[in-house]
């Protein structure tokens, strides 16, 4: 007989499988079984992904909460920030109901529906990190016109873009396009077919190499502008040298960090195969679900009106006798 082995959706469109009870062995894929299912062993990868997706959403929620909290955070940055936020938290929310669905509630609809949801909130994801990577070059380029009317209608039109693909993308599994019924299909992260996880890879692909293109872009545009301040002050300053190679290593450190924890997975559900042993699914899906992790910290944390929120919405008798410095959102 089969044993069954549910599985997590990966960002890029996958779902890692469960070890089987014995440890890191066994196929890597997820299988189903119309039979009542046997009960599940309490795996240790499945708890980790469910401890990091409760860290997911703890902190995306904290800054969803702040976004709609303060009036003032209603700039172009902000609201993708939010939607960064928003994306990563439903992602942590459903690894926490992929972890209960696995040892609860253990169904085919049920399976499909969780590897929906985990694919249209990672996409959701990564194609938000692609606008913020889009405005923070826009905001540089087009300074002058940057808080044009025009400028927001962008965005709104890329986030409502971003969000209606990745809902396309999360439903695709549901529609039909599974290999419930056609095991030589599947992929290491199954109920997904292995053309479905290529898509899902090759679409990640384009877009990390439209960020690193734009990024680049990015760098060009702060050194010309470090230069040109150094020609009209007639030498370069200390602290304009220290502020240049600051903002091109927390570019560095946002690529970097983004390619790290999706790189691997994108890259072995492309070349793995379904009969490797699912400790190497796990392996590079739990860095991924990382970087939901990372976003809020780079993203929100960091910059100063959101940590004057947080102290607004912990701290309501507080008043700030410091002075914080709001960022433009060309500030890398």
């Amino acid at each position: 007989a089969t044993q069954r082995s549910p599985g997590q959706p990966l960002p890029g469109g996958a779902a890692a499988p469960r070890l089987p009870a014995g440890g890191g062995g066994g196929n890597a894929s997820l299988e189903l079984s119309s039979r009542p299912p046997a009960p599940a062993a309490l795996n240790p990868w499945d708890v980790m992904l469910c401890v990091s997706g409760t860290a997911i959403a703890c902190e995306n929620a904290l800054v969803v909460a702040i976004i709609c909290y303060s009036p003032a955070l209603r700039t172009p940055m902000f609201v993708l920030v939010g939607s960064l936020a928003t994306a990563d938290l439903l992602a942590g929310l459903g690894l926490i109901l992929n972890f209960v669905f696995q040892y609860v509630i253990r169904s085919e609809t049920v399976s499909l529906l969780t590897v929906g949801f985990l694919v249209a909130s990672f996409a959701a994801s990564v194609s938000s990190l692609l606008a913020i990577t889009v405005d923070r070059y826009l905001s540089l380029y087009n300074a002058l016109t940057y808080y044009s009317e025009r400028t927001v209608l962008c965005i709104h039109t890329m986030l409502a873009g971003a969000w209606g693909v990745s809902l396309c993308l999360g439903l695709l599994p549901v529609l039909g396009w599974n290999c419930l019924h056609d095991r030589a299909a599947c992929s290491v992260v199954r109920p997904l077919t292995k053309s479905n996880v290529t898509l899902l890879s090759a679409s990640f692909f384009l877009i990390f190499l439209i960020m690193l293109h734009l990024y680049i872009e990015i760098c060009k545009i702060v050194c010309r502008h470090a230069h040109q301040i150094a020609l009209q002050q007639h030498f370069l300053t200390a602290s304009h040298y220290v502020a240049t190679k600051k903002g091109v290593s927390t570019l560095a450190i946002i690529l970097g960090t983004f390619g790290a924890s999706w790189l691997p997975f994108a890259i072995y559900c492309v070349v793995g195969n379904p009969d490797y042993p699912s400790v190497y699914t796990y392996a590079t899906l739990l860095p991924a679900t990382y970087n939901s992790m990372i976003n809020p910290i780079i993203y929100a944390y960091r910059n100063q009106e959101i940590q004057r929120s947080m102290w607004v919405l912990f701290c309501t008798c507080f008043q700030a006798k410091v002075s914080f410095r709001s960022r433009s959102p060309s500030d890398v």
